[in-house]
């Protein structure tokens, strides 16, 4: 059998989707980039979408892997960062979404408790470390590589824009190497490794680029490897280890 994948998403204005319309003003809608549920039937999983009422360990227990992703900054209030300044990009003020961090840092611990793969994504990459107490850096400077401020966002998906390297004997390194390129979205990043986070990967300028914990499998990118035409290593190894979960689970369960 395939194993479930879990993805979280976001939650948006239903009038963002279908204009002004006053039949649609207090409704909602919640959001998953199609990307994800491509790359992981790509690497012989089924993805599941998990609105934000969806964060108890009763949805965990019957899944086998668990997608973090990415969107907006994390409330500074859970790191002990400074206030967020307003922020608009294409026409929009982003916000933060205190809703969305409570219920993926909720099923980021239910999902270590349980011990299945946690893949975390850009956001869902600094989502990981902030859920095991670490902290991160507010807004990157804008010298050196471009890790793209949210100021300055491009108008298109970016290409690979620089290297990432990684350290020998790491999850990370076993995946892709000892180097690779990466797209670049992003204008925070992890500062303080969480407990047990150890840093496997990190952009020429330092910036982090890749976390994980040591013997689990638990991996943390800061890019976007949905994004990337090829199928990245990071989502058959998810799979593979969502197999091994599943396949214990029905093992148990006989």
């Amino acid at each position: 059998m395939k194993p479930v994948i879990a993805v979280t998403g976001r939650r948006i204005p239903a009038t963002s989707l279908v204009g002004v319309d006053s039949r649609w003003a207090e409704a909602q809608a919640d959001m998953f980039w199609a990307e994800f549920g491509a790359k992981i039937a790509e690497a012989g999983g089924i993805s599941v979408q998990l609105p934000y009422e969806s964060a108890g360990p009763e949805v965990i227990a019957r899944v086998d892997a668990l997608v973090v992703t990415g969107g907006q900054d994390v409330d500074p209030e859970l790191w002990g960062g400074p206030a967020p300044e307003p922020t608009v990009t294409g026409g929009q003020m982003l916000t933060i979404d205190r809703r969305r961090d409570d219920y993926e840092i909720a099923l980021v611990h239910h999902a270590l408790e349980r011990g299945i793969p946690v893949l975390g994504v850009c956001r869902g990459h600094q989502v990981l470390n902030v859920a095991l107490g670490g902290t991160l850096v507010p807004d990157l400077p804008h010298q050196g590589i471009r890790h793209y401020s949210l100021a300055t966002f491009p108008d298109r998906r970016p290409d690979r824009e620089h290297a990432v390297d990684f350290a020998a004997g790491t999850l990370a390194a076993a995946l892709y190497g000892p180097r690779t390129r990466v797209n670049s979205w992003h204008h925070q990043a992890v500062d303080r490794p969480g407990d047990g986070v150890v840093v496997s990967g990190r952009a020429p300028d330092g910036v982090v680029e890749a976390i994980e914990l040591p013997g689990r499998p638990v991996l943390g990118v800061q890019w976007h490897p949905e994004a990337d035409v090829e199928l990245e290593p990071c989502f058959p190894w998810l799979i593979e280890q969502a197999r091994v979960v599943a396949a214990n689970a029905t093992f148990a369960a006989r």
